[in-house]
């Protein structure tokens, strides 16, 4: 009876365990020839208070021209004008009166040829005398 394996037993084991490790670890590295996939950067070098004025003119001129592509896109992002969400306010004041009226207040609404939504006339009952 053995008690410890061979030495050739052993050398084997332990390239088996090696070859394991290397098919297993792959790292798969992506070399770019531009900075262009690098999103708001900002100019790297950088001075404070006047520390260095030549370098925060051209933190300026740099800087100057991403600001300005940001404010073009914030322009184009208006989805709603404001003459539509005026009208849109108009109509949710009314659904949100509707929701938070009690049972005895609610009523019935109509809508008009505007798509306005108007509360119908209540007529007040009144006790009718009966008549003899």
């Amino acid at each position: 009876m053995q008690r410890g394996l061979d030495s050739e037993t052993k050398r084997q084991l332990e390239e088996e365990e090696k070859k394991i490790i290397s098919e297993e670890h792959w790292c798969f590295i992506i070399e770019e020839q531009s900075f262009l996939l690098c999103e708001d950067l900002l100019y790297g070098r950088m001075s404070f208070r006047g520390f260095n004025p030549e370098v925060e003119k051209l933190m300026l001129q740099m800087n100057s021209k991403n600001k300005t592509e940001e404010v073009e896109s914030e322009t184009v992002e208006l989805d709603v004008s404001d003459e539509e969400m005026a009208r849109r306010y108009e109509t949710l004041v009314g659904t949100i009166g509707k929701k938070f009226a009690k049972k005895r207040d609610r009523v019935n609404y109509e809508e008009d040829e505007n798509g306005h939504v108007k509360p119908t006339v209540k007529v007040k009952k009144m006790f009718l005398k009966p008549q003899d």
